[in-house]
């Protein structure tokens, strides 16, 4: 079923929000932010033929695809483009907002010319091959499906300006916490129980929850203790059900928790191990200076929020393959990060600057197709709702932007659409 009424909405959102995110750039490079998110969101992909034969132009497709080849190579265009939409997206973030930082790869397995390529671990298959790491951070409250697309940075260990995995995480971190004000709860998987990672988010007073290898030293009532040691004894002074659904299939778990006032060696923050039995033969152990008070609730928030991060995965996933990433053919660096804010504002667009009323509308005219999608899938319905927009925009024949486009310079939207 098809709505051309319903298509026209989603493409003056789009002119409008790309205005929001290309603020500060001139007027052909404003073109192209709007050219291209429309273009990812129209064929679902990164490929520049393609988001070119959206655009409908009365020229050749390879002009068409020239000029944005072109345009995307302009320097400066993802910090500005991520420093407005962090501006935009600051918003939505509250003082408890999850922040889920996700490191995860590229894996370009054929390809041998584009720049810096490094190895990295395929987060699907576990092979090591050519490809490009990338840090996310997505924003997320508790108990909502909502969720806030916040960063989506790429880099190679042999690019120039590399300096260190951690250096690129504490990066992102930086950008997010100077646009959120310090607001947030940082949290990360165990790859983020690194010295490097603990001192400079606790010397910047940000929040966090990190789960722990177990192989740290922690310091309880004055000695140094290993923490899988110290989670091993920890009394479960609480218990829960829990469902987990993956891959479609729910599995229940019962589970104890319960937690120790620690510090790290060398500090004097107060920290908080909260100790977790029953996902799995060994203690989940989750680092945090967030305030866990001798409650029920205190110390559910903390394991709720990292078990939250499970749920955001399947988000990064779907920005991975309703966007066709891995199918990125960009051969220079800096184009190749340009497109990943791209990918990033795309992302934005269909889970926030969508209206609720607008998404339910896609949804409905997608029913068929986005039913399938949405068993299985407990967040947000990114994949239906991606599916839906690409088919509603695909009926459009017009051109996407008139040579008479007025763009506005702010951040604020405009009351009217154009």
């Amino acid at each position: 079923m098809y709505s051309s009424k319903i298509a026209g909405k989603i493409r003056s959102q789009i002119r409008n929000f790309s205005g929001e995110v290309s603020t500060g750039l001139c007027k052909t490079a404003r073109r192209f932010v709007a050219e291209g998110i429309y273009g990812i969101q129209a064929r679902q992909t990164v490929m520049l033929s393609e988001i070119g034969r959206s655009l409908n132009e009365a020229i050749a497709l390879k002009k068409t695809e020239t000029r944005l080849s072109n345009q995307l190579g302009r320097p400066g265009l993802e910090a500005t483009m991520v420093q407005n939409l962090q501006a935009l997206a600051a918003r939505r973030i509250e003082d408890d907002t999850l922040l889920i930082v996700d490191i995860s790869d590229i894996t370009k397995r054929y390809a041998r010319n584009m720049e810096y390529l490094t190895e990295v671990r395929d987060g699907s298959t576990g092979e090591i091959g050519p490809g490009y790491w990338t840090v996310q951070v997505i924003g997320a409250e508790l108990d909502e499906v909502h969720m806030t697309p916040l960063a989506h940075h790429l880099y190679s260990q042999r690019a120039p300006d590399f300096v260190s995995e951690n250096e690129e995480v504490l990066e992102v971190i930086r950008e997010v916490s100077q646009a959120t004000e310090g607001r947030g709860v940082y949290v990360l998987d165990r790859g983020g129980d690194r010295r490097k990672l603990y001192d400079p988010l606790l010397e910047r007073s940000l929040r966090f929850i990190i789960r722990m290898t177990g192989e740290r030293h922690v310091i309880y009532r004055g000695q140094a203790v290993l923490s899988r040691e110290l989670g091993a004894r920890c009394p479960m002074g609480y218990a829960e059900r829990m469902v987990r659904e993956k891959d479609g299939k729910e599995k229940m778990y019962h589970i104890e928790y319960g937690f120790r006032n620690v510090r790290l060696p060398g500090r004097r923050e107060e920290l908080y191990l909260v100790v977790v039995r029953g996902f799995g033969q060994e203690p989940m152990l989750l680092l945090t200076n967030v305030r866990v008070k001798k409650s029920r609730r205190a110390c559910f928030f903390v394991l709720h929020a990292y078990i939250k991060r499970w749920q955001v995965e399947e988000t990064i996933r779907c920005m991975k393959q309703s966007y066709d990433l891995e199918n990125v053919r960009l051969l220079t660096y800096e184009r190749l990060q340009n497109m990943m804010a791209l990918v990033l504002c795309a992302m934005y667009f269909a889970a926030v600057h969508l209206g609720d009323t607008l998404r339910l509308e896609i949804l409905a005219h997608h029913a068929l197709k986005a039913a399938k999608r949405l068993y299985g899938i407990p967040d947000f319905r990114y994949y239906a709702l991606a599916d839906g927009v690409k088919r509603l925009l695909e009926g459009f024949t017009k051109p996407f932007l008139s040579k008479t486009h007025r763009w506005v310079d702010s951040l604020q939207m405009n009351l009217f659409d154009p």
